[in-house]
């Protein structure tokens, strides 16, 4: 079994979100999968095992195992092409077949993952209430041109947008509150975004139900968002770029490319590089 550390979606020679990637003939029981990503600590570490003509791939935070890791897959993408040579590589998830592509570019790689089925539905006032009291915002605080909803990209998201850059760069909350109210509604993180034009995109992702304060990078969310604004009838042009990570010191770069059709599949993209230790 090997254990690797990857930051997937980095900028260049910095930033990206920290993945532990584990490539092994079988995968462990999951006891052990969960001791082994509480031991590595970061957000999520993405367990691999060969599969048919694919991988078997499970999702562990610190604290619970999660449905599907958008960062830890992209890492994933990496560490088999730096295995098996650059490819497109099929993984098998609790819930969904999905595939990963990896390239290696020097010392570093891209990666793009193909996400599950991106699906919304809107938020219950009473969350919507309690999640903006969180972070102290008020409804006037939120863009009305994307309303605020429950979006998913193989896990779900609470997507609140906000007016002001401003807004997004001093969001702060307390994670006890933060881990009881996502769990309690089934959120893997909220996502906070604030729209510098129809392409781009700045997002932070706080993500107390996995036991990290916040993810500086966040693909399963990314593509949530995509599928949302490909619904809604956004002026995409078939892409947009995401920077988050940028208010924690820690920027990082995320692509996804839009579909035609409306609840497909969203490919996201971004480079990895190394991690010491």
């Amino acid at each position: 079994m090997t254990l690797l550390r990857l930051a997937a979606f980095s900028d260049g020679d910095r930033g990206g979100n920290p993945a532990g990637v584990v490539i092994g003939e079988h995968l462990p029981e999951a006891p052990e999968m969960q001791r082994i990503a509480a031991a590595v600590g970061y957000s999520e570490t993405v367990f691999s095992a060969p599969y048919g003509a694919g991988w078997r791939v499970r999702y562990f935070s610190p604290t619970v195992e999660v449905p599907f890791c958008g960062h830890a897959t992209v890492a994933l993408g990496a560490a088999l092409a730096d295995r098996c040579g650059d490819g497109v590589f099929p993984l098998t998830l609790n819930q969904a077949e999905i595939t990963v592509e990896g390239r290696r570019q020097g010392e570093h790689w891209s990666a793009a993952l193909q996400s599950p089925p991106t699906h919304q539905r809107p938020v219950a006032p009473d969350l919507l209430t309690a999640s903006l009291a969180l972070f102290g915002y008020e409804p006037s605080d939120l863009d009305p041109v994307l309303p605020a909803a429950i979006v998913h990209g193989g896990a779900d998201h609470l997507l609140l947008a906000l007016r002001r850059r401003g807004d997004l760069a001093a969001m702060r909350y307390a994670m006890e509150d933060g881990a009881r109210l996502m769990g309690e509604a089934g959120l893997l993180t909220l996502l906070l975004v604030w729209g510098e034009g129809p392409r781009t995109f700045h997002s932070r992702n706080p993500a107390a139900a996995c036991g990290v304060y916040e993810d500086p990078a966040t693909g399963s969310a990314t593509a949530a968002l995509a599928g949302y604004l490909q619904t809604l009838g956004w002026p995409h042009g078939g892409r947009i770029a995401v920077v988050q990570g940028e208010d924690m010191g820690c920027r990082s770069l995320l692509e996804a490319e839009i579909p035609r059709e409306p609840g497909g599949s969203i490919r996201v993209s971004g480079k990895v590089r190394p991690l010491a230790g």
